[in-house]
C-alpha cells in the first residue's frame, strides 16, 4: 500500500484550530519591512509660519478722536483656506486653480443666504465656577486654595478648618424661622418681579447721563432701515421708458464708454442703475439695443479693475460676443466647451454652466466680480437646462451686480421681484414696447416657374390683414393640396430656386431659412448646385478667408468630406449652421454671415438664441416642429424669436418674415394669429433636484438643499406672503398666551391642588415653629 499523498483531515483541522500561534498572520518578519530611518536634525529649523490670529484695534477718546490704548482682538478669517471656509478673505487658491476652482474647495458665501453670526469665544463666568470639576479620577480630593486664592491647603489644614466650621450644639430655631419665611414662595412664579427689579436698577442707574441724552439732539441710527434691508416693499422697480431722460449728460459727464449714435431711452435708463451698483433687468425686442448695456458694465469694470463675466445658453452667442467684445475691449477671454483662450482677462465669456460649475468649485475669480450678465434670460423655461439660471442667481454673492437680458416676457417685475428679495436689494426693471425695425409677415405659395411671386402680405405692424389670407387661398388649387405627400428633393430644388429669385429681384437679401432638421439644412444647401449669389469679388474673398482658417488644422484634416463641401457651397454664397458643423466651419460662417458675404443661410432655431446677426428676410420652412415628444406648432415667443432677426437696424426700413406653405397646405387662420399675435411665455421656474447639485451642496455644512429649494423662483410665491404669515402667527401665539393666563387647563388641575395643600401645610409648619421658639 502506497504512503498517503496528503495529511488527514481531522489531523489538519485539529493542527489549525488548536494551533493559532502558527498561523501566517503571526509571522510578521515576513510581511512588514523596515526601512532604517536616517536623522536629521537640520529639518527642525524649517518651518512654516503660522497665521497671525489677533490683530491690534486702539480706543479713541470719543470727543477728541486721540488713543487712549490698544486691544488685541482675534482675526475671523485667520487660517481661513478655500477648503474649510466660505469667507472672500481666505487665503488664494493656487494660480493653476484660481479661474476654474476644485472640487475640493467649498464656495464663497451666496448672497440669497442670511450670513451666520460669529459668536465670541465664552469666557468662563465666576458664578458657575462651583459647577466646574475639581477631583480627578482616583483621587480622594482636588487642591484646595485659601482665602486668598493663592495658599494651598494641605490635607492636614484643610480638616483643622472643617473641625472649627463645625455646626454648633445650641440650635437657633429664630434663624430657621426667618429663613423658612420664604418658602411659601417657592411655588409662585418670580419672573414679574425680577422684571420689576432689572427695570428698577435700570432707571436708577444713570440718571445724569440719561437727562444728558435726553437733551443733547443725537441721530438714532438704529431706526434709519438699512438699504440692504427692505422690508414690506416691492422688490421689483419698472421705469417709465416713454419719458425722456432730460439730465442725463449731467449725471454721467464722464461716461465710461462714449458711443457713436444716439442712446434710447431704456439704454440710458440702464445705464444709470448701472452707475449706482443696482441690479437691472432689461426685456427688450430683438435687435433693439440690449448689447449697449453689456458694453457699458464691460467698461465699467474696466475703469474700477474689477471683472465682469458674460454668460449665454449657447456657444454660437459665445464665440459671437467674444469676437464683438474682443475688437472693443482688448481685454477679453472665452471659456466653453471647445475653447479656453485667456482666462485671466477681466471679461469673461462663457455658458451659464460653467459658471455654475465655477460658483459651487470656489473660483477666486468671484472676489473681484463686480457685473454678471445673463443674456437670453427667457432661456430659463427650458426643461432641460433653465434649472442652471435659477442655482447661478441663487448662488451668486451679495457684493455682484446682476445684469438680466431677455426678450419681452409679461412677468418681467414678478422676476425681478423674485431675485430682488432672494437678494435683499432692488431690482429695476427697464422694457420696450415697440421693436425699432417693423415687421411685414408674409404667406408664400409659389412652387418655382410662374408662381414664384405669389408673396400675400397677412400682417402689417400687429395688424391682421384678412384680404392677404384670402388671397394666399384663393391662389392653391384643390388638386395641389395634398397633406400626406412630401416633397420631392426635386420639388424642394425648384420652391428655393424660384423663391431665392423672386427675393434676388425684390432686393431682399440676404435670408435666413429656419428648418428644424439638420439634415434638411444639409440637403438643400447640397441640391441648389445651380444657384450662385456671389460675384466674382466675393468668391476671391471667400475663399482666401476659408483657406486662411482651416490653415491651423493638419493637413489630412483639411481634406475631410464637411470642409470640401463647405468650401464648396459657401463660394457659392451659402452656408449652414447648426450644431452638426464643426465648430470651426461654424465659427467661418458666422464671420463671413456678418461681413455679407452669405446670401442665404439655411440654419436651425439655434441659430436665433441671442446671435447677433440679422438679415433682411427670414424664411420659415415649416411653422411644425417636433420638441422631443410630439409634433407641434411654434409658440409665440419661438415665432417672435426667429422672425427678429429680420430688418437690420440702420439698414432697413422694416424686416420681412416669409412662411412657406409647401403642397399647397396654408395653416389655419387661428393657429397664424395666435402664433403671431400671441403674448410671449411667462417666464416660469424649472427648477429640480439634480444628483450634482445635491452633493455638491452636501459638501458644505452651512448650506443645505432645502434652503436652495426655498430660494428658488417656484417658491416665489411662498416666501412673498412669508412677511403676513409671520405676522398672523405672532397673533395667534398671543392670543393663545392670552388665554392660557386667563384660564388653566385640566390637565394643570392637579398641581393647583398640590399647590394649594403644600402651602395649607406650610402656614401650619411656620405657626407650630413660631409658637415653640415663644416657649424656648
Amino acid at each position: 500500500m502506497a504512503p498517503p499523498l496528503l495529511l488527514d483531515i481531522e489531523d489538519e483541522l485539529k493542527t489549525y484550530l488548536l494551533c493559532p500561534e502558527n498561523l501566517p498572520i503571526h509571522q510578521y518578519e515576513k510581511n512588514q519591512e523596515f526601512w532604517p530611518r536616517k536623522p536629521n536634525p537640520i529639518e527642525l529649523l524649517h518651518y512654516e509660519g503660522s497665521p497671525l490670529c489677533t490683530t491690534l484695534k486702539v480706543h479713541r477718546n470719543p470727543n477728541t478722536g486721540e488713543i487712549t490704548g490698544f486691544r488685541e482682538v482675534p482675526i475671523a478669517s485667520a487660517g481661513a483656506t478655500a477648503k474649510n471656509s466660505m469667507s472672500l478673505n481666505r487665503d488664494p487658491a493656487p494660480p493653476n486653480e484660481a479661474t476654474r476652482g476644485n472640487a475640493s474647495f467649498v464656495p464663497f458665501w451666496p448672497g440669497s443666504f442670511p450670513v451666520p453670526e460669529q459668536k465670541e469665544a465664552s469666557k468662563v463666568d465666576d458664578q458657575n465656577k462651583d459647577e466646574l470639576l475639581v477631583v480627578p479620577p482616583g483621587f480622594d480630593r482636588g487642591l484646595v486654595f485659601a482665602e486668598d486664592g493663592r495658599t494651598l491647603l494641605k490635607e492636614s489644614d484643610q480638616k483643622k478648618s472643617t473641625i472649627s466650621t463645625d455646626t454648633p450644639s445650641v440650635i437657633n430655631f429664630l434663624e430657621i424661622v426667618q429663613q423658612e419665611q420664604n418658602i411659601l414662595g417657592m411655588f409662585a412664579a418670580q419672573e414679574e418681579t425680577e422684571k420689576e427689579r432689572s427695570t428698577t436698577i435700570q432707571r436708577d442707574a444713570l440718571p445724569e447721563e440719561e437727562e444728558i441724552l435726553k437733551e443733547t439732539p443725537v441721530l438714532n441710527i438704529s431706526t434709519v432701515p438699512p438699504q440692504n434691508t427692505l422690508k414690506g416693499g416691492e422688490w421689483a422697480v419698472l421705469l417709465d421708458t416713454t419719458k425722456p431722460v432730460t439730465n442725463f449728460e449731467e449725471r454721467i459727464p464722464n461716461m465710461a464708454i462714449k458711443f457713436p449714435f444716439e442712446l434710447d431711452i431704456f439704454q440710458k435708463l440702464a445705464i444709470l442703475q448701472l452707475e449706482q451698483h443696482n441690479h437691472v433687468f432689461v426685456a427688450a425686442h430683438t435687435s433693439a439695443g440690449k448689447t449697449v448695456v453689456a458694453e457699458y458694465a464691460i467698461a465699467l469694470s474696466q475703469r474700477h479693475m474689477t471683472r465682469t463675466i458674460y454668460t449665454s445658453p449657447i456657444k454660437a452667442l459665445s464665440n459671437q460676443k467674444y469676437r464683438d467684445f474682443k475688437s472693443t475691449f482688448k481685454d477679453v477671454g472665452l471659456i466653453t466647451g471647445d475653447f479656453q483662450i485667456n482666462q485671466t482677462a477681466s471679461c469673461l465669456i462663457m455658458t451659464t454652466e460653467i459658471l455654475r460649475s465655477m460658483l459651487y468649485c470656489g473660483s477666486d475669480i468671484t472676489r473681484d466680480l463686480e457685473y454678471v450678465i445673463f443674456d437670453e434670460v427667457h432661456y430659463i423655461n427650458d426643461r432641460e437646462r433653465g434649472h442652471v439660471w435659477e442655482q447661478v442667481l441663487i448662488m451668486l454673492p451679495a457684493h455682484v451686480c446682476v445684469i438680466l437680458l431677455s426678450a419681452t416676457v409679461p412677468n418681467t417685475v414678478e422676476f425681478a421681484d423674485w431675485l430682488g428679495r432672494t437678494h435683499q436689494r432692488k431690482v429695476y426693471v427697464v422694457t420696450t414696447y415697440k421693436r425699432p425695425v417693423p415687421l411685414q409677415h408674409y404667406l408664400y405659395t409659389g412652387k418655382g416657374g410662374s408662381s414664384r411671386d405669389n408673396r400675400f402680405k397677412i400682417l402689417d405692424a400687429d395688424k391682421w390683414l384678412m384680404s392677404g389670407y384670402t388671397k394666399a387661398k384663393e391662389s392653391v388649387t384643390e388638386k395641389e393640396k395634398n397633406p400626406y405627400q412630401k416633397m420631392t428633393p426635386a420639388q424642394d430644388k425648384t420652391l428655393w430656386s424660384g423663391l431665392v429669385s423672386h427675393l434676388k429681384k425684390h432686393d431682399l437679401l440676404p435670408v435666413v431659412a429656419f428648418t428644424f432638421s439638420r439634415q434638411k439644412c444639409d440637403n438643400n444647401a447640397k441640391n441648389l448646385t445651380n444657384l450662385d449669389l456671389t460675384t466674382q469679388k466675393e468668391k476671391t474673398h471667400i475663399s482666401l478667408f476659408f483657406n486662411k482658417c482651416i490653415r491651423c488644422l493638419k493637413e489630412p484634416d483639411q481634406n475631410i468630406p464637411q470642409i470640401v463641401t463647405m468650401r464648396d457651397i459657401l463660394t457659392r454664397g451659402i452656408g449652414v449652421h447648426h450644431s452638426g458643423i464643426l465648430p470651426i466651419i461654424k465659427e467661418i460662417v458666422e464671420m463671413l454671415f456678418q461681413k455679407g458675404l452669405i446670401k442665404l443661410l439655411f440654419a436651425t432655431e439655434t441659430f436665433a438664441m441671442g446671435v447677433n446677426m440679422p438679415a433682411r428676410t427670414v424664411v420659415f420652412d415649416s411653422i411644425r416642429k417636433h420638441d422631443g415628444k410630439e409634433m407641434r406648432d411654434l409658440e409665440p415667443a419661438e415665432y417672435i424669436q426667429m422672425a427678429g432677426r429680420a430688418g437690420r437696424r440702420g439698414l432697413d426700413k422694416e424686416g420681412t418674415v416669409i412662411i412657406l406653405c409647401k403642397l399647397g397646405m396654408i395653416p389655419p387662420e387661428d393657429n397664424l394669429k395666435k402664433m403671431m399675435l400671441g403674448k410671449p411665455s411667462s417666464l416660469v421656474s424649472q427648477f429640480r433636484l439634480t444628483y450634482s447639485m445635491v452633493l455638491s451642496l452636501l459638501r458644505v455644512e452651512s448650506l443645505s438643499v432645502e434652503g436652495m429649494m426655498l430660494r428658488s423662483f417656484r417658491e416665489a410665491d411662498h416666501q412673498k406672503g412669508m412677511v403676513d404669515i409671520k405676522k398672523e402667527l405672532e397673533l395667534v401665539e398671543q392670543q393663545l398666551e392670552e388665554i392660557s393666563r386667563q384660564q388653566i387647563s385640566s390637565y394643570l388641575q392637579p398641581l393647583v391642588r398640590f399647590y394649594e395643600s403644600a402651602s395649607t401645610y406650610l402656614r401650619a409648619r411656620q405657626d407650630i415653629m413660631a409658637s415653640r421658639s415663644r416657649e424656648l
